[in-house]
């Protein structure tokens, strides 16, 4: 079971949706406010209330998705009141980002900057009063009246069933009371665990069940107990009472857990990262936007490098190599030519001077590098091309470094073969820790460490700190 297991009860998910209503409808009415305000005291035009009237459905929308990937919704009990309200303000800023990056692509002449100042202002307002006053209140009230207490049946006493009750009471949003627990031993049958009594074996489900108030059974049994679910579940099925197994089996350290449906049948699936779809569908529009956004300015120095290889030596302006990418798919990867044409050909003949430790190769004062190749590799000019790769789905801007087939074969650790499981990019943590002075292991490791944190705030900031690191040539070669 994930660490951050949260109890989410119907008055919990209903809460949610009440909420997610909510804010649409305040953040509609805000804007009808501020326009109606501004209209009044700056006394524009007729059609002043029309032409802003036209992006009241752009703003809820964008703010509701905002809102929702910044964080308001996912959880009612929050750190502090500081944080609940910084992701109340990144929804709001993020929803009129977007919509004014509308405005200017669609070359809308004309939108007030008072509306844009009241609507912040008004909603803001609106959206933490509406939590504060009524919201937290509720909320307050019902988790600290006894009798809305969640009501859970244990399904076992060992170890795992005391890492249950420990997770749950310190993540529950709701007031929560462990009713008791089952065994299968009969000998346990009336003894204490944790302040709750073992009420009965597995096979009085149904007494326990129609004696007690149950809103839920929780199965924390090891796997060898498995085979007696199926009662449990007939049980709680005929008496009306949730069913939750902690999925945690095979101990594999897995970083997400989630429960699928295929042809109708239910699958628990132990996914290797902690990427969900909508934050990889995240990341590759980030991707190509700022790819798009920046090829007007890196266009020219593409045309000037360009220019200047085949000024050196004549030959081709891309090197291009096959590297393997996620899920070790093999892709071509595109880089401008720093190398003599025959590089690649030359490197059994200096295996000897590698001075890398693990299968990656480096060499201080490389023979086979070019005059214009030591400029565009020290400035890292010559990774420029991977865009086309970023562009083309195979490569992200950020992500661990794709290696090349022959290093990708002298790997002798499993480990090392997790970073197949995120997109290769262009840069990672290793660009930012010291580039080409690490060792492979420090390599290998701040990859991992990427992909088990990984977050888009992650990745703004390693890309805001590349820069600098460029710049400064910090162990490049």
């Amino acid at each position: 079971m994930a660490g951050t297991l949260i109890l989410q009860s119907n008055k919990t998910q209903y809460l949610t949706r009440l909420l997610v209503t909510l804010d649409a409808c305040l953040i509609a009415l805000m804007y009808l406010v501020a326009i109606h305000v501004s209209h009044r005291f700056t006394g524009y035009s007729g059609d002043f209330f029309t032409r802003h009237l036209v992006f009241l459905l752009p703003l809820v929308t964008a703010s509701a998705f905002c809102l929702f990937y910044f964080g308001a919704y996912k959880t009612l009990t929050t750190p502090s009141v500081t944080t609940y309200f910084l992701a109340i303000v990144r929804g709001l800023v993020g929803g009129l980002i977007a919509v004014l990056v509308c405005i200017f692509l669609l070359d809308i002449e004309y939108v007030s900057r008072l509306v844009i100042g009241v609507f912040m202002l008004l909603a803001l307002s609106a959206i933490v009063g509406v939590r504060y006053f009524l919201i937290w209140w509720y909320f307050k009230r019902r988790v600290e009246s006894e009798i809305n207490f969640h009501k859970v049946l244990v399904v076992g006493t060992g170890s795992r069933a005391k890492r249950l009750r420990d997770l749950i009471e310190q993540n529950t949003e709701w007031g929560i009371s462990v009713v008791g627990h089952l065994d299968m031993d009969q000998n346990l049958v009336g003894d204490t665990i944790d302040g709750a009594k073992v009420l009965g074996t597995i096979e009085d489900v149904h007494q326990v069940l129609r004696e007690n108030v149950v809103d839920e059974v929780m199965v924390a049994v090891p796997r060898n107990m498995l085979s007696s679910i199926s009662k449990i579940a007939a049980a709680c099925d005929e008496e009306g009472v949730e069913l939750r197994v902690m999925a945690d089996l095979f101990d594999m350290g897995s970083s997400r857990i989630k429960m699928d449906l295929f042809g109708g049948v239910p699958l628990v699936s132990f996914a290797p990262v902690s990427f969900d779809d909508s934050s990889l569908l995240a990341k590759r529009l980030f991707d190509i936007v700022s790819v798009l956004l920046a090829l007007p300015i890196l266009l020219p120095i593409f045309a000037i490098v360009a220019v200047a290889i085949k000024l050196d030596d004549g030959g081709p302006v891309f090197f291009v190599q096959e590297r393997v990418g996620l899920r070790k798919r093999r892709f071509n990867m595109y880089k401008f030519r720093s190398m003599i044409i025959n590089a690649e050909e030359k490197i059994k003949e200096l295996e000897k001077h590698n001075e890398a430790e693990g299968p990656n190769f480096k060499m201080t004062n490389d023979p086979r590098v070019t005059r214009v190749g030591r400029f565009i590799r020290k400035t890292s000019i010559d990774e420029l091309p991977q865009l086309i790769n970023v562009l083309a789905g195979t490569m992200s801007l950020v992500g661990p470094r794709p290696m090349s087939v022959r290093d990708v074969d002298l790997f002798d650790k499993a480990a090392q073969r997790k970073r197949f499981s995120v997109m290769p990019g262009l840069t990672c943590i290793w660009q930012i820790s010291g580039r080409s002075n690490l060792s492979f292991d420090k390599w290998l490791e701040l990859d991992l460490a990427y992909i088990d944190n990984w977050s888009m705030e992650l990745d703004l900031r390693i890309l805001l700190k590349t820069i600098p690191a460029v710049l400064l040539q910090k162990g490049a070669v």
